[in-house]
């Protein structure tokens, strides 16, 4: 599946290895049949069971090594590899098994004037290569959507769950063994030198697609850098906005799943924004609860007159905390909390809890983010929640995928002219 670094004489010269061989399979791997693109997905989901307990072992060590060097609880939540969370690789695989295949799939076949059929047809991107940290479920999760959508993958870990994913990647190997793709189909990098990246991402010649999943440095190093198109997002800067005619039975409980399902995914709730006219109302209960749980509150003038809390300033409202943090802005109007939530957040998730009707229609339409919500947390910004499976990532840029990626979202479209002889002109 992957080849050593000593086999070379440089870094690019093992990347560049790796981009021709990937290249290569995706040929094959292009008009792979649907059956076996799953029998592999199936075979990588029994090597998962199979090899629980030695991801758990693989997984630990890389646990200690974190907590060794000093990474924050929330990187080490993120790391983790619980029974949990094996469970749901495993369940994302079979998830992705029964999604239909895009490939092939023809849209808007139209007949023209003069006889001719003119519509677009799905296609691998070809190879595709992710950039990711912490969390090694992004190794099969990738794997598995790439793989169905027909490309081929290169994949670039973190070092800090680079046992993790070698213990992944032998899974991976297996299935494509049993069904016999070409193993190159999926490469795991397995340098930890930084060099590989810059590398990958610059292999223009051989990688059609470069997909970053983690800090924000990383992101905009990848962006500044890269010779490859990149799909990306920057930041996970998510808002929740109480409006004043919000049901506030559910406004809290909503508030508080956001913030508090996870603080480390980019769904997560970093500011609240809450109407004047209902403050007094939600805030003593809801921020009662969240300090219970550990949370540090930072506010407004206005919010502190409410509740008693730390001052929040312009960074607070700029800042993606992934941890247990969150700042709380009173606003005076609807407009002023879309007015907040388009300037300082990062186009991401954002929520609107209301029972009005205009209100809600207004902020769906004006809140320029990725995913919008109604009467629900940010924290359902999440491929599996969204019915894609396994998600690649989720993209705040405009072109090609917004939100959410899946399978559709890893493919591209290729016009199609279906003709009986008919000549131009």
């Amino acid at each position: 599946m992957t080849q050593t670094v000593a086999d070379t004489a440089s870094v690019n010269d093992y990347i560049r290895r790796l981009g021709r061989t990937a290249r290569e399979a995706s040929q094959v791997l292009r008009s792979a049949p649907t059956a076996i693109k799953n029998q592999a997905l199936l075979a990588m989901a029994q090597a998962l069971e199979a090899e629980r307990e030695a991801l758990k072992v693989a997984n630990d060590e890389d646990l200690t090594r974190a907590r060794a060097n000093g990474l924050s609880e929330a990187l080490i939540d993120r790391l983790a590899l619980t029974d949990a969370r094996i469970d749901s690789m495993i369940k994302g695989l079979e998830t992705v098994v029964s999604l239909p295949d895009p490939v092939g799939t023809i849209d808007q076949l139209k007949a023209q004037a003069n006889g001719l059929r003119i519509g677009k047809r799905r296609t691998p991107i070809g190879v595709i290569g992710i950039i990711y940290e912490s969390r090694p479920n992004v190794t099969i999760d990738a794997a598995a959507l790439c793989l169905k959508a027909g490309n081929a993958a290169i994949l670039r870990g973190g070092s800090e769950a680079s046992a993790s994913n070698a213990a992944i990647a032998r899974c991976v190997v297996r299935g494509l063994e049993a069904a016999g793709l070409p193993a190159h189909c999926i490469s795991v990098v397995e340098t930890t030198d930084r060099a590989a990246v810059g590398a990958l991402i610059q292999d223009s010649e051989h990688v059609d697609l470069i997909i970053p999943r983690g800090g924000k440095s990383l992101i905009e190093r990848i962006s500044r850098d890269a010779t490859v198109p990149v799909l990306k997002h920057l930041e996970g800067l998510c808002h929740v906005y109480i409006d004043a005619f919000a049901d506030l039975s559910i406004a809290e409980d909503i508030a508080f799943n956001a913030k508090c399902f996870r603080y480390g995914i980019c769904g997560a709730m970093e500011t609240l924004l809450v109407h004047e006219s209902v403050a007094a109302q939600v805030l003593p209960s809801l921020c009662a609860r969240l300090e219970a749980y550990g949370v540090e509150l930072k506010g407004c003038p206005a919010t502190r007159e409410v509740v008693e809390m730390a001052p929040a300033d312009d960074e607070d409202w700029a800042t993606e905390y992934l941890g247990p943090t969150l700042s709380i802005k009173t606003v005076a109007s609807l407009d002023e909390a879309m007015t907040h939530i388009n300037h300082y957040g990062s186009h991401h998730s954002d929520a609107i809890v209301t029972e009005h009707l205009s209100n809600s229609e207004r902020f769906m339409s004006d809140v320029d983010s990725s995913s919008v919500m109604l009467n629900a947390p940010t924290c359902f910004a999440d491929g599996a929640e969204y019915g894609l499976g396994a998600e690649i990532g989720i993209s705040t840029d405009k072109l090609h995928a917004r939100g959410p990626v899946g399978l559709e979202g890893l493919t591209t479209q290729k016009y199609i002219v279906l003709g009986q002889g008919q000549l131009r002109g």
